[in-house]
């Protein structure tokens, strides 16, 4: 039996913890640059407030709403996020981590077969999450991670499970009631477009798709969904997904600017920031780059467009911030003064496993065996993102087209200077 655990609302969750006062009203959780909302109360979602709402549209009515719009803290995010895995990974042999807000549990097999025991874990494992860690959680257990999924869905909806659904201990006739009630875009990894495409097939509810042939399915589309229909009958051949450490296919650093960028040397120093971003995370996930691509772009609504780019293969495989930000640099020639850049980044492909990858001494350059891109890691974790940058990326006074977060919650569990403070 695998449990699916997944936090309710979980950015506006994780905010309720430090902010008492967001319990039982709107909340919305507002993108990058506080553009448009990504996560919803369900306070807000009654609302009619779902992902996607541009923030400028809600603005003027949020005061007679009573909404409450918060910029995402991801700090606040990653780390609350850290502690309740550390909580779940008491309760089974293993844990698979599938997002920030959701993870799968194998459950131990000597409780497996008893639906009451079963249930009185679920219900612990909510209990503990809310008290240890303070974020209201859904459990739904069943024999496959797809109907662990839709479990823990139907123990969201109806408020008669309380938050924990044990599928082997709901009724029979009551499963395939549901099953035929609801969509077959309700199942885990069924998209808009492919539903569309079942649809032709006549399969427009989850209990179609549990019923129709594997083999049709298979050769109608693929082998994953063909595992989907198999799980949702109880048949286990979805398992963990193996870990993709080190096995990234492309890295993007891309963010758009909270005020437009008119000059080159503005560029040049986002470029030099981008790439020290992207070496630091190649180290972080052991991987050196080999190809990497810039580009830069005005606003499609502008009159005065402009999309340049550029693509920079690397002497040698690296992670070294110095010849990522000379390869990034070889965009400045494309680009104007005058013309009002909206966005920018940088994109390394052609990712390779650092230690399998060393060139010979004579191909490698000084800084790269400094650890420049380490050294700038660690500094930073200790003294804050924005005190030491490499070049142009460290210039002062820091740049003004950084993201724009003007409704950003204290980082509680993570800064010594934002610590909640109790009364």
């Amino acid at each position: 039996m695998i449990a699916h655990v997944d936090v309710n609302s979980a950015y506006v969750s994780f905010e309720r913890v430090f902010n008492p006062r967001l319990e039982g009203i709107p909340v919305v959780v507002l993108s990058n640059n506080d553009g448009m909302v990504v996560a919803s109360s369900q306070e807000a979602k009654a609302l009619g407030l779902d992902l996607g709402k541009p923030w400028f549209e809600l603005r003027p009515r949020a005061a007679a709403l009573g909404l409450e719009a918060l910029s995402s803290n991801y700090e606040l995010y990653g780390d609350m996020s850290r502690r309740v895995m550390e909580v779940l990974a008491r309760y089974g042999p293993e844990l698979q981590i599938y997002s920030i807000d959701e993870a799968f549990l194998e459950i131990s097999p000597r409780i497996a077969n008893d639906p009451d025991a079963m249930t009185a874990l679920g219900r612990d494992i909510k209990n503990a999450l809310r008290r240890l860690v303070g974020v209201p959680v859904c459990v739904g257990i069943a024999p496959t991670r797809t109907l662990a999924k839709l479990a823990n869905r139907t123990a969201k909806k109806i408020a008669a499970f309380d938050g924990v659904c044990v599928w082997p201990a709901t009724r029979p006739d009551w499963r395939d009631k549901l099953m035929g009630a609801l969509p077959v875009s309700e199942v885990w990894g069924i998209a808009s477009r492919l539903e569309r495409r079942l649809s032709s097939l006549g399969i427009r509810t989850i209990a179609d798709l549990a019923a129709a042939d594997p083999v049709l399915i298979r050769k109608s589309f693929n082998v994953v969904v063909m595992r989907t229909a198999l799980e949702l009958r109880g048949v286990r051949c979805i398992e963990a997904e193996e870990d993709r450490t080190g096995k990234k296919e492309q890295l993007i650093v891309s963010r758009s600017f909270s005020e437009k960028i008119t000059t080159v040397d503005g560029m040049r120093q986002v470029l030099a920031i981008y790439a020290q971003q992207a070496a630091t995370r190649l180290v972080k996930h052991n991987q050196v780059a080999k190809l990497l691509t810039a580009f830069a772009g005005t606003s499609a609504y502008t009159e005065q467009r402009s999309f340049p780019s550029t693509i920079a293969r690397l002497p040698s495989p690296t992670a070294d911030p110095v010849e990522l930000t000379r390869a990034a640099h070889r965009l400045l020639p494309q680009l104007e003064d005058g013309v009002r850049y909206a966005r920018a980044g940088i994109i390394l492909t052609d990712l390779r496993p650092a230690a399998v990858h060393q060139p010979l001494e004579m191909f490698r350059h000084a800084h790269e065996d400094a650890g420049v891109a380490e050294l700038i890691d660690q500094v930073q974790k200790h003294t804050g993102r924005d005190l030491l940058g490499l070049g142009w990326g460290g210039l002062r006074p820091g740049p003004d087209w950084a993201m724009k977060r003007g409704m950003l919650s204290p980082r509680a569990t993570t800064h010594w200077d934002e610590l909640a403070l109790v009364r």
